[in-house]
């Protein structure tokens, strides 16, 4: 395992030479921050980011940090810069400078010394280990620097400030570095409906829960279509904020492993939920239990609350079998009259329900304390990266407002997904009380569907089946609408011609001996039709000749009666 180590160094009001000299003293006999040069700073064995103090401000004069980053052996380091803006009015004593090694024998890389300067490339080292090295003396413009590092295997780093606009494709993988918090810009939108595409893309998949702050990882994200309204949530330490109607968004390709496990469907029973204590609240009204049973996002009603509020309380969920938990939501009390929430927890987990593991994250051995929330209303997200396998969950409130108050759902998915190495266990102080057999619902131990976070506004990539889709159902649709036109004309042409007065123009040869002749051959029944017709004296006289075309009125004829035109 490698070790990163960041040092600081920043007397004030000091020259260059001074500068120097408490450099060289101290490098060898100190590993620790000093000065006020370091911003925030997040050095991890794979990845990390560094900046220089006040950014995006201006950083202070007179003052030096450096940090010495060392991977695991056999492996080099690559740096991606997101901003580099130092003054060059001096360049002796205004600068960032990068080495291979550490130490004495340490031999430069690179320097720096602009205002606003683009540096695109990735600068590589030598070997696995680099100092890095930022000075400033009086100086009156720079926003200093912003950078991010990993391991060369990683060639497609970017940096925390990349955002989705960035990427021209509907579909890419990159790295994000650990410790992209450290960045003040904005993130829109939530999971899984997407994030609006000006938002840095790594800060974006720590609040998803793709990748963790203090690890890093690889992000598939998928580019879509905007949506006209975005969503602002609390989750991984990540504040999102809303928004309206954008041209795209992005959102990300998961494991899968992030559906309910049935506290707010009742797939968990009331059986399945204990507490380390209860509390009884009686009033003028009857008595109020804050019972585990009441621990169920979303449920109206009386949330989860323990008969005293201190750091021994627990809420424990039994979920029957193994599963693999990847996350968790949590709200306080939700109600108006009691306005009281967790503001951080510790969560624990066992297979046996009695030996429990404190979750920590990776390459640290304290264990972690979520944020929890902020109000007694809205949802909060953390998530588990990577999850955990247990069948039992106990979360441990360490603060809270007025008191605890707590509802609460799991996140994960039935089978095994990614194998998580416990840490050290945890005994509680007492034992948990057994709650009163209820009910068991139905669907007991079923588990939520597991949404794939990516939005599906518009798929990047359609199959082949689909596109014949879209070609045959505008031409089905076509074809069904030429029908009924016909159809309805048809039908309107007959309506029309019964309800005609049966006025029709008789053509010249009607008369001729070939007609006559013709109508031997036309079937009896025509025949009858043509012989039911009677003419009118009026409109006979109006011929003038064979080339005259009457005009017959046609009368309905007796059925049972001959008739004979009527020819003067």
């Amino acid at each position: 395992m490698g070790r990163a180590v960041m040092v600081g160094r920043g007397p004030t009001g000091a020259g260059v030479l001074v500068l120097s000299l408490l450099i060289i003293l101290t490098t060898e006999s100190c590993r620790a921050q000093k000065g006020d040069g370091c911003g925030p700073t997040v050095l991890g064995p794979i990845s990390g980011t560094l900046s220089s103090l006040g950014y995006p401000r201006t950083y202070p004069n007179n003052s030096v940090c450096e940090w010495e980053i060392t991977v695991p052996r056999g492996k080099r380091i690559h740096f991606r810069f997101a901003s580099l803006d130092i003054e060059d009015s001096d360049c002796q004593v205004n600068y960032l400078r990068l080495y291979n090694g550490i130490g004495p024998e340490r031999s430069e890389i690179v320097k720096y010394c602009s205002l606003d300067l683009k540096v695109n490339e990735q600068i590589e080292s030598s070997g696995n280990q680099v100092t890095v090295q930022f000075m400033s003396g009086v100086h009156h413009n720079g926003q200093g620097f912003y950078m991010s590092y990993s391991t060369t295997e990683h060639s497609d780093l970017i940096t925390c400030l990349d955002k989705g606009t960035d990427f021209p494709e509907a579909e890419f993988s990159k790295y994000c570095p650990a410790g992209c918090l450290t960045s003040a810009k904005e993130v829109s939108g939530t999971i899984p409906n997407g994030y609006r595409e000006s938002s840095p893309l790594c800060a974006a998949a720590v609040h998803a829960g793709v990748v963790s702050n203090s690890e890093g990882g690889t992000i598939s994200v998928v580019s879509s279509k905007g949506i006209p309204h975005y969503e602002g949530t609390l989750a991984n330490n990540v504040t999102s904020t809303g928004g309206t109607l954008s041209n795209s968004l992005f959102t990300f390709k998961t494991n899968g492993c992030y559906g309910t496990l049935g506290l707010e469907s009742g797939g968990v029973a009331d059986t399945q939920l204990s507490a380390s204590s209860v509390w009884d609240w009686r009033t003028v009204t009857g008595l109020h239990v804050w019972g585990p049973s009441g621990a169920r996002l979303k449920k109206t009603g009386l949330p989860w609350a323990p008969s005293q509020s201190d750091q021994q309380q627990w809420l424990q969920v039994d979920l029957k079998r193994e599963k693999m938990i990847a996350g968790i939501i949590t709200t306080g009390s939700t109600m108006r009259e009691h306005q009281y929430f967790v503001s951080a927890y510790r969560v624990l987990y066992s297979n046996n329900g009695k030996q429990w593991s404190a979750y920590s994250e990776a390459n640290s051995i304290q264990d972690k304390v979520f944020q929890g929330n902020v109000n007694y209303l809205h949802e909060v997200r953390n998530n588990f990266i990577p999850p955990v396998e247990a069948r039992f969950v106990r979360i441990n409130p360490t603060s809270w407002h007025q008191r605890i108050a707590l509802k609460l759902e799991l996140l994960g998915c039935q089978g095994p997904a990614v194998r998580w190495t416990k840490t050290r266990l945890f005994t509680p102080s007492r034992n948990s009380p057994h709650p009163a057999s209820t009910k068991c619902p139905p669907h007991a131990g079923q588990t939520t569907h597991t949404p794939d976070i990516r939005n599906t506004t518009m798929p990047p990539h359609v199959g082949k089946d689909l596109v014949l889709i879209a070609i045959l159902v505008p031409v089905l649709v076509m074809l069904l609408t030429a029908l009924i036109l016909t159809a309805a004309c048809a039908c309107h042409w007959r309506n029309k011609k019964k309800s005609s007065e049966g006025t029709f123009d008789l053509p010249q040869w009607d008369r001729t001996d070939w007609w006559k002749s013709m109508k031997q051959l036309l079937p009896s029944r025509m025949m009858e039709m043509e012989d039911s017709i009677r003419y009118s004296t009026s409109e006979v006289g109006r011929l003038s000749g064979r080339s005259a075309v009457p005009r017959l009125h046609a009368e309905p004829a007796d059925s049972c009666a001959t008739i004979m035109p009527d020819v003067q």
